[in-house]
């Protein structure tokens, strides 16, 4: 088999590229700078130099693929508004040209790596693959919005006939994370981490090499045209990190920010940030985390994909063994 992945030198990406690899699967990886895909080339991928702006690059990479694999998105909350059209091409114009390509080439197989994030908050409740949120859609974060927009593409191209399958990420952890979960992690683990902020805020917390295993799956087993949710254990940012301090031999912070007491400084947000580490838009970061869950069921990727995942204990070992 030969697969096209986008977004191989990311955080789940790359365990994606390792793992089609080690099976011995033809890997094509777009790389916007082949200088930071040493890994890749490393593992035997052929790398095709692009972004997800690029639609040339794109339909040249996945010529002649058997698969494709589209992870390439704009991870970022908080953003100010003076990124948003950036992202906006990048996650929904992106993921038009990606899935379009892909079907035009003649890929039998395209899975689409969506986000839990597309259902929204879903206030306590652990939702199936059938939900939807309330309509007109009360978005959380520009990110948020367009993926939710980008998750509509595929649903379109799909009622169009191309063959994709998507999946659903929960909150994915692991070793290499930079991302805010990684660096709380690691914040945790140094003893730097002062202040518990959102504890309330749920997560099903999935291993990054589980996930990629499941994305994997997703392709060997799933159906055209359906949604494949993979959650890891249903938890919350505050029992992270206990269990995180207590696995290093440490004390979790004894206090705990008030989502209101960080409302007050929404108007000095861009100085907040400086000082704290957060980004510029501190009214985003708060919409997208006080009193907020992401809860999915996973029971439909158990049964059809024989998806399963280590428990939040043993994938935080393997993490901070790493």
């Amino acid at each position: 088999m030969k697969a096209f992945v986008t977004g191989g030198t990311g955080f789940i990406g790359k365990q994606v590229v390792r793992k089609l690899r080690e099976r011995g699967e033809d890997v094509v990886a777009l790389v916007r700078t082949p200088s930071r895909a040493g890994d890749l080339t490393t593992m035997g991928a052929e790398i095709v130099e692009g972004d997800l702006s690029n639609l040339d690059a794109i339909a040249r990479g996945v010529q002649g693929c058997d698969a494709a694999f589209h992870l390439g998105a704009t991870y970022k909350v908080g953003i100010p508004d003076s990124e948003h059209a950036a992202m906006y091409d990048a996650n929904v114009h992106g993921t038009e040209r990606v899935l379009d390509a892909a079907t035009d080439a003649g890929v039998a197989r395209i899975v689409y790596v969506s986000t839990g994030n597309v259902y929204g908050n879903t206030r306590g409740r652990v939702v199936e693959e059938g939900y939807s949120r309330p309509q007109p859609p009360e978005f959380l974060s520009y990110y948020d919005r367009t993926k939710y927009e980008a998750h509509h593409v595929a649903l379109d191209r799909i009622a169009r006939g191309a063959p994709i399958i998507i999946v659903m990420p929960g909150g994915v952890y692991g070793p290499g994370d930079h991302s805010e979960l990684g660096n709380m992690i690691d914040q945790t683990r140094t003893g730097k981490l002062k202040l518990r902020m959102f504890p309330s805020t749920g997560f099903n917390f999935v291993y990054v090499e589980d996930l990629a295993d499941g994305i994997l799956r997703a392709h060997d087993r799933g159906r055209i045209g359906e949604i494949y949710n993979l959650p890891g254990q249903k938890s919350t940012l505050g029992e992270l990190v206990e269990k995180t301090a207590a696995l290093c031999g440490r004390k979790p912070p004894r206090i705990t920010m008030p989502g209101a007491a960080m409302k007050l400084a929404i108007p000095v947000g861009p100085l907040v940030g400086r000082l704290m580490g957060f980004p510029p838009n501190l009214a985003e970061l708060i919409r997208t985390s006080d009193g907020v869950t992401f809860w999915m069921n996973g029971e439909k990727a158990r049964e059809e994909l024989g998806f399963e995942t280590r428990d939040l204990d043993a994938g935080l070992r393997k993490t901070l063994a790493s």
